[in-house]
């Protein structure tokens, strides 16, 4: 008898312990654009929308296609999925999938509509391409034939979208303007990102590994991959803090560095840790620290 899938199964598959770094691109570049007095609440609500869907979206179809190619088993050291544990069928799962693609198009055309109005019509073609581009990043990661995630692209394409792209697309559709320091604070957060993935795939790496998944970890070794993890932060603070000094006018600026000890504390710790099992509680810590990071900065640079 298939078990009937609850609301509570639909909620762990959505892993809402993930938005707060999927949001903090879009907090930051609004906050970026709202020191500059281009802010515009319609686009801000669009857009944290828009990347909540697209959130979800990728959580769902990278449940499905690790599933598929057997990364996702009993010997799986995180959280249990849906489909891993037979909470949700794949039929089901397709249709969320299918469900989520359609929201993330509405919400996403209705942002680019009201991001690009009044701008030469080359703009709305380029966020039309980059919208096409982070569905289709979602859905491939793991899912298809040569899944990109699977080829150790995933820290590639999550430093393009959860940080450059996030962070300048986002301001660009407030103040419809691009300058290149812009490239520092979402560098940054790009680098935080690959960060709480990198920890996933430390902590999934020997799975992976027998799944074909070949990730960066994989890759590089666990040892090698805590000092490129310890890389990843230090680097996001460096970015930040020369960003702050190319538009620096009061100590205040450097307010968001508060959280810097937290996270090169969190940075050390993972690279202590010699146990894969017990990084699962940092990645949901470096993911919140993200979030504040980006909230943090955005704020400083209004100071």
């Amino acid at each position: 008898m298939t078990k009937s899938t609850t609301l509570k199964d639909w909620i762990e598959a959505f892993r809402l312990r993930t938005l707060p770094l999927a949001l903090a691109s879009v907090v930051l570049g609004s906050l970026l654009a709202l020191a500059d007095g281009q802010f515009r609440w319609i686009i801000f609500r669009l857009a944290l929308i828009t990347t909540v869907f697209l959130q979800i979206l990728a959580n769902l179809a990278n449940d499905y296609g690790d599933t598929l190619h057997g990364a996702d088993t009993a010997e799986r050291i995180g959280p249990q999925r849906g489909l891993q544990s037979g909470a949700i069928t794949p039929a089901k799962m397709r249709i969320a999938i299918g469900v989520f693609v359609l929201l993330s198009s509405l919400t996403g055309v209705g942002l680019i509509v009201a991001g690009t109005g009044g701008t030469a019509w080359g703009g709305s073609a380029v966020f039309v391409v980059l919208g096409l581009g982070a569905l289709a990043a979602a859905i491939k990661y793991t899912i298809g034939k040569r899944p990109y995630g699977y080829a150790g692209y995933g820290d590639l394409f999550v430093f393009l979208f959860f940080g450059l792209i996030g962070v300048i697309g986002t301001y660009y559709l407030h103040t419809h303007r691009f300058y290149w320091s812009l490239l520092l604070p979402a560098g940054s957060i790009g680098l935080l990102s690959v960060g709480v993935l990198n920890i996933n795939n430390m902590r999934d790496h020997l799975q992976d590994a027998k799944a074909g998944k070949r990730t960066v970890v994989v890759k590089i070794g666990f040892p090698r991959a805590k000092i490129y993890h310890l890389g990843l932060i230090l680097s996001a603070i460096i970015l930040s803090i020369i960003f702050i000094s190319f538009n620096y006018s009061s100590s205040l600026k450097f307010l968001f560095l508060i959280i810097a000890p937290v996270m090169i504390r969190h940075a050390v710790e993972v690279f202590r840790l010699k146990e894969p099992e017990k990084l699962d509680p940092y990645l949901k810590k470096l993911a919140i620290n993200t979030f504040l990071f980006a909230l943090l900065l955005g704020v400083s640079v209004n100071l």
